[in-house]
């Protein structure tokens, strides 16, 4: 059985081209912004590392700056591919963390989200996509995509699920902050 444990030890997370030119043409911009920064915050408040890619950033500048606060010292790394993965210094950044799992989201599901994925599986990595913190340019392509990284392996989960999970425990002071975030 796959593991569907996240181990706030051994995560990263990823957020894919998640930019104010790019989300203009997103169906549910408004959702991707929302949960990707609850998720930056998550990451910020378990101290867990981070990678911020972005899609040819002279031409369609740098991630969203709700996205990027709750992590501003994590450096964002442009790219051209659209495998994230496949770009060969965003691949050294991943390998040189050590990491496990990866924490994704972004845009669009059905090219950069997709073929990241893909990569990140084939190299071993167990990926947990927030299907919520998700988005292409139309509702149909997003919900392919979504297949798609179901049928490759990837775990579909969301935001919450993945906030709780590496709370693991209510009542510390760590939780309620984490809490704040969703209620």
């Amino acid at each position: 059985m796959k593991n569907f444990h996240l181990n706030r030890e051994d995560v990263v997370f990823t957020f894919i081209d998640i930019q104010d030119k790019l989300l203009k043409a997103m169906y549910n911009k408004d959702q991707i912004v929302k949960n990707s920064t609850v998720l930056a915050k998550v990451a910020s408040t378990i101290g867990a590392e981070a990678i911020y890619t972005v899609q040819y950033p002279k031409g369609l500048g740098f991630t969203n700056e709700e996205v990027k606060a709750p992590l501003k010292d994590k450096k964002e790394f442009g790219k051209l591919t659209f495998n994230s993965y496949g770009d060969e210094e965003i691949k050294k950044e991943f390998d040189s963390l050590g990491k496990k799992q990866v924490v994704l989201c972004g845009m669009e599901t059905h090219i950069c989200v997709f073929q990241t994925v893909r990569a990140l599986l084939e190299a071993g990595f167990e990926v947990f996509v927030a299907a919520d913190a998700l988005g292409s340019r139309s509702e149909e392509n997003s919900k392919n995509g979504m297949e798609l990284l179901r049928e490759m392996g990837a775990v579909i989960s969301n935001t919450e699920t993945i906030l709780f999970d590496l709370a693991g425990i209510a009542g510390t002071d760590e939780f309620k902050t984490l809490q704040k975030l969703i209620i």
